[in-house]
């Protein structure tokens, strides 16, 4: 078996709210391979977003480590962490969050062109990626002009655009009819496992997520397989 690209090895999170401390995690233990999508379960509020949080290095634990890609970012400075989230996580939320202003096209280029990449290349990837997804001919109209399936799978496709080795998905067809949610999940499935990227996916969906390689539920702060 390959290193895993997300590692968090008894990864903890507390809230202070005065004098009360509120455990949200405790003990967390989670390795995720390369290609490996695994669903992430559990109630509003049990702490899913927490945990995607602290995964996407957004949020730093209380106690625990977080490796990506073999990399300790528990004990990195504030700039490496900025760095390995630019460079090797992508992030899909429940609602797509694409500039209105732009294309299809140009909001998938927009990750290659901000890490300078040439506008060549990123046109290069951003149409392969958008074609992957069954939007080749949707590449020109802006978000607008798009169906709300179609907005989420462009935002996939931008999640992935510089080629991140993990990819933290929040809800990503929660706000899609049941039709929808399958054709984008099936887009979804078919990138990550091309691509050979690692992917955390929370949602409420338990059929998509018995479809996934693997379930862990968040409950009572502990993680639980199966």
């Amino acid at each position: 078996m390959s290193n895993p690209i997300l590692s968090l090895e008894n990864v903890g999170r507390v809230f202070s709210q005065g004098t009360e401390r509120l455990e949200i995690l405790a003990g967390i233990n989670l390795n995720i391979q390369p290609g490996e999508i695994v669903a992430l379960l559990g109630q509003s509020g049990s702490g899913k977003s927490t945990l995607l949080q602290i995964a996407g290095l957004l949020e730093p634990p209380t106690s625990g480590t977080v490796t990506v890609k073999g990399v300790d970012c528990t004990s990195a400075s504030d700039r490496r962490r900025t760095e390995i989230r630019r460079e090797e996580i992508g992030f899909v939320y429940q609602f797509h969050h694409l500039l209105p202003e732009f294309s299809a096209l140009e909001n998938v280029m927009m990750p290659n062109l901000i890490a300078g990449i040439s506008k060549k290349q990123a046109k290069a990837t951003a149409t392969e990626l958008l074609e992957m997804m069954g939007l080749g001919h949707r590449l020109s109209h802006r978000p607008a002009k798009l169906s709300g399936g179609e907005q989420q799978r462009v935002a996939i496709a931008r999640a992935l655009a510089n080629k991140p080795s993990l990819l933290l998905a929040d809800e990503p067809t929660g706000n899609l009819d049941e039709k929808t949610a399958e054709l984008v999940f099936r887009n979804f499935v078919t990138l990550i496992k091309t691509r050979n990227v690692a992917a955390l996916v929370a949602t409420h969906n338990t059929e998509l997520a018995a479809r996934m390689d693997r379930i862990v539920h968040v409950r009572d702060s502990q993680l639980i397989e199966g």
